[in-house]
């Protein structure tokens, strides 16, 4: 089952805390995980960002706003009770508590005229915000990151093979390969030696060496391509290859370097693209977001 979005773990959240003891963040976790029969897939599911579990910060927002509501109350540091509007409501045994029918509280109208634009402080339609704040941040930056790799790889078509090659140089040395950006510019594009494009160091003291091809190609590269590189490695005794292209890699290519002993990495145009955006290669930075969160550390006397 998928982790339920954020809405949906309201009603859920206050039947727990309808005892009226102290609940903790740990302890409605694994309870929620087990009444929607989480598995350690779902519990393990990551924001884009990789710093915190979905799970996690679904059930943190929908405790935001019943707390907004004044359904529950924090009581210390990850810990929080129902309270006597709370229990009330848990009564009346509503079908669903969402975001629509928090607005009917006049704390949660306050609460969300300080925390949205006022042209829309009235206006919560049923079926929105199933994402919380940080997903929906991230959402959109994957959208811009998806839409600048697009616009990269374009261009990257575009340039000539000698631009190409010196673009490689220039991620691989961004990457940690290659030692001096200077010694990589002689090495990769020098040798020439069936289906060898250059040679780099694989790390800064030149212990080992990773053999390139680089090629700015539109359609699929096949088996027989990738073949011949591996071909190309055994007459150089090279065990390490990396094989770069613009466009892509047919399934039986990917099969095939599974299979050898040899160890070839395939990169296509995304991979590309996104190894640019991640290296700052071709990309200059427009603006940063810093998102900051309460330090508990600071405001704690003990």
């Amino acid at each position: 089952m998928a982790v339920p979005d954020f809405q949906s773990l309201m009603l859920p959240i206050l039947q727990i805390a309808n005892d009226s003891t102290e609940h903790s963040s740990s302890e409605t976790s694994e309870k929620l995980a087990k009444k929607f029969s989480l598995s350690e897939s779902d519990l393990n599911e990551k924001l884009p960002s990789g710093r915190q579990s979905r799970f996690t910060n679904r059930i943190a927002w929908a405790r935001v706003h019943l707390k907004g509501a004044g359904l529950i109350e924090s009581t210390g540091r990850g810990l929080y009770c129902i309270t006597p509007l709370g229990l009330k409501v848990v009564r009346e045994n509503p079908a669903l508590v969402n975001l629509k029918f928090l607005s009917q509280f006049p704390e949660y109208q306050k609460f969300r005229s300080q925390t949205r634009s006022p042209q829309k402080a009235e206006e919560i339609e049923p079926d929105e915000d199933k994402q919380t704040p940080e997903e929906l941040l991230e959402q959109s930056y994957l959208s811009l990151r998806r839409s600048l790799a697009r616009d990269l790889l374009e261009r990257v078509k575009m340039c000539t093979p000698q631009f190409f090659e010196n673009l490689v140089v220039d991620l691989l040395v961004a990457m940690g390969y290659g030692g001096s950006h200077k010694d990589a510019g002689k090495a990769v594009g020098q040798s020439g030696d069936g289906g060898i494009d250059g040679i780099i160091k694989e790390d800064k003291l030149g212990l080992d060496v990773v053999y390139i091809q680089a090629k700015r190609w539109e359609g699929t590269v096949g088996r027989p391509v990738v073949q011949g590189f591996a071909g190309s490695l055994e007459g150089q005794r090279a065990r390490k290859g990396v094989f770069i292209t613009t466009s892509g890699f047919s399934q039986d290519a990917k099969d095939y370097v599974k299979q050898i002993e040899k160890k070839i990495v395939l990169i296509d145009g995304e991979q590309l693209a996104q190894h640019m955006i991640d290296f700052g290669v071709g990309v200059a930075e427009v603006s940063a977001y810093v998102v900051n969160r309460v330090d508990l550390d600071y405001f704690s006397e003990e």
